[in-house]
């Protein structure tokens, strides 16, 4: 029964010309499905192997560019007094009174403090009585030495009478020689009870207080003139050799004839209005900084600037000619050594050791390593390495790609419409 019922099936399956599963019809069909099947499974492979191929990243560059740039030197100083005197007693006794007013303008001679002066009144009485004693005694012996004198001639008194006469006239000459000085000695003691100002200029507040014992080692106050005012800065040792370079004076510590060359600057970026000149070149390097310390001078009317302010002083060098110029954000510092990423003309990164020099404002000048049209990678350099292939893109653009994001597509937003 189940012969009969395959043959049949089989019968009717060629009959119908449905399915031939032996025949040669078949075998083509299924050649030619495995064949496009292969065709499909090499094509999908093709296009999944260009997908998976990494774009170059994209980069930001800039041209390093030549520019002929002002030559500027900074240093970080602090203002001093053009002359700082130390108001100290020269005698030693009580503090009587305080006769200026504190932190105002004080004349040269002008009166600051008062000693009591009694002790020194007494000594100069003293000396005075000593000296008027001293005087006496001259008289006697100098009226003796006339008396014996023609009585020696006569023979009324002998010459030993006489000598001793002359003697005691010399010894009182000398008592009254040192009589006067003692005087004088305490002349100047009383006058030094009354402590003057040395210098015009600003007084500071007083150290000592009324009441208090002082000596010649004790601080009153101290009186400084400030216009003008000086400001000292270090400078380092090549800083020096160049300044020996280019001014003759330097090395004999004449740079006065540099002219008005400095700018000042005071807390917060504020210049000052008037331009100083450097006026004295220190005597030594120092041995633990290895700077040297240079003195500049500046006008200060009013007494505006004050000893002990900060001050970052600028020198106008020049011009520096034809300087290649890049922006700092291209400059990757590290631990000391800078590199920039040069992006060649085949679009390859190179990984370049760079000397720099003096920065003006968001660029920094280039002295050795890069040349004026040369790309340099100013953003997106983290992860490039030598030979790298990259998409540079002017640092300008990066404003433009940036809108272009935000924008919204106008045909994008026309399709959205007629679809809603």
């Amino acid at each position: 029964m189940q012969g009969r019922y395959e043959q049949s099936t089989a019968v009717n399956c060629r009959g119908s010309g449905v399915f031939e599963p032996n025949g040669p019809a078949h075998s083509q069909r299924v050649r030619a499905v495995v064949a496009a099947l292969a065709v499909v499974a090499a094509c999908a492979s093709c296009g999944s192997s260009e997908s998976e191929a990494p774009k170059p990243p994209l980069v930001y560059v800039a041209e390093a560019v030549e520019k002929n740039l002002p030559l500027f030197a900074e240093w970080v100083g602090s203002t001093e007094g053009y002359n700082n005197a130390e108001i100290r007693p020269q005698v030693k006794g009580y503090l009587r009174s305080r006769e200026y007013e504190q932190g105002t303008v004080v004349e040269e001679g002008q009166l600051l403090f008062q000693i009591d002066p009694r002790e020194f009144q007494a000594e100069l009485d003293s000396a005075l009585g000593q000296l008027g004693e001293a005087k006496a005694n001259l008289g006697k012996s100098s009226s003796h030495v006339k008396r014996y004198r023609p009585l020696a001639v006569q023979g009324a008194v002998s010459q030993q009478e006489l000598d001793d006469a002359v003697q005691a006239m010399l010894r009182d000459e000398a008592a009254v020689a040192s009589a006067k000085a003692r005087v004088e000695r305490a002349k100047l003691n009383l006058s030094w009870t009354k402590i003057q100002s040395p210098i015009k200029g600003v007084s500071g507040i007083a150290v000592a207080q009324i009441g208090d014992l002082v000596a010649s080692q004790t601080l009153l106050t101290t009186v400084s003139q400030l216009d003008p005012i000086k400001v000292q800065f270090p400078i380092s040792e090549k800083q020096y050799m160049d300044l020996v370079k280019y001014n003759q004076g330097a090395s004999s510590g004449k740079i006065g004839k540099a002219g008005k060359v400095l700018e000042l600057f005071l807390t917060g970026d504020v210049a000052w209005k008037y331009r100083g000149t450097p006026y004295v070149l220190g005597r030594e390097v120092d041995p633990l900084t290895g700077t040297i310390l240079v003195e500049g001078r500046f006008q200060n009317p009013n007494n505006v600037l004050r000893p002990g302010q900060f001050a970052r002083v600028r020198a106008d060098l020049g011009v520096e000619q034809n300087a290649v110029v890049i922006p700092q954000s291209a400059v990757d510092d590290v631990q000391g050594t800078y590199n920039v990423y040069v992006v060649k003309t085949d679009d390859t990164v190179e990984v370049r050791a760079v000397e720099v020099g003096a920065t003006h404002g968001s660029d920094w000048v280039v002295k050795k390593g890069i040349k004026a049209g040369e790309r340099v990678v100013v953003q997106g350099f983290q992860k490039l390495r030598s030979g790298m292939k990259v998409d540079p893109k002017k640092k300008s653009q990066e404003a433009t790609d940036a809108k272009s994001k935000t924008e919204p597509d106008p045909k994008k937003s026309s399709s959205d419409a007629r679809a809603s």
